[in-house]
């Protein structure tokens, strides 16, 4: 009697085992195609959400200002019509590099004076002490970030890739 009883239950469980994920024939049951397609869809829509993260941030940080994007102005036709306000203000500047990035980067002046609506140029150096080329992409904001509606960029190095070669030094305008 005890062979029968581990002879059922073996059977049973061969059985089992052979009817899991699969009807006749070897296909997959209507539950497990759906599961499947769920799995896929949450794939694909992480993978979509990976590659369009940062453009829709920096999409996101341009329209209400945070970040310290600036909003308001990035229209040459405004420059004309700027009026000088008789209150000085100093505009600082720093660089910073993510600790993966080996270039230096640094600005040429610490800071510059200006009146509200007048023009300045700012400038920076990048350069590359490495034996390979490297590509980088540099950001700005403005802080504090309530200011940053009041910066009218003009023209930028700025979202757009820079190739330094090995041991090569660029001077780049990123805020004027």
């Amino acid at each position: 009697m005890n062979g029968k009883f581990c002879y059922a239950s073996v059977k049973s469980i061969s059985t089992s085992t052979r009817r899991l994920g699969k009807g006749s024939g070897g296909q997959l049951t209507d539950s497990n195609k759906t599961g499947l397609i769920y799995i896929l869809a949450v794939f694909i829509f992480m993978l979509g959400g990976a590659y369009a993260g940062v453009p829709l941030y920096k999409v996101f940080c341009q329209a209400t200002g945070l970040g310290g994007q600036a909003v308001k102005g990035h229209d040459t036709d405004k420059i004309e019509t700027m009026e000088k306000v008789d209150r000085k203000i100093v505009v600082k500047f720093n660089a910073d590099v993510a600790s993966s990035m080996r270039w230096n980067f640094k600005p040429q002046q610490t800071e510059v004076t200006v009146y509200p609506g007048e023009t300045a140029l700012a400038f920076y150096t990048a350069k590359n002490p490495t034996d390979k080329p490297i590509i980088g992409i540099s950001t700005y904001n403005v802080l504090p970030y309530e200011a940053g509606q009041y910066f009218n960029k003009i023209q930028c190095f700025c979202f757009e890739e820079q190739r330094l070669n090995p041991n090569e030094q660029c001077l780049s305008s990123p805020l004027a």
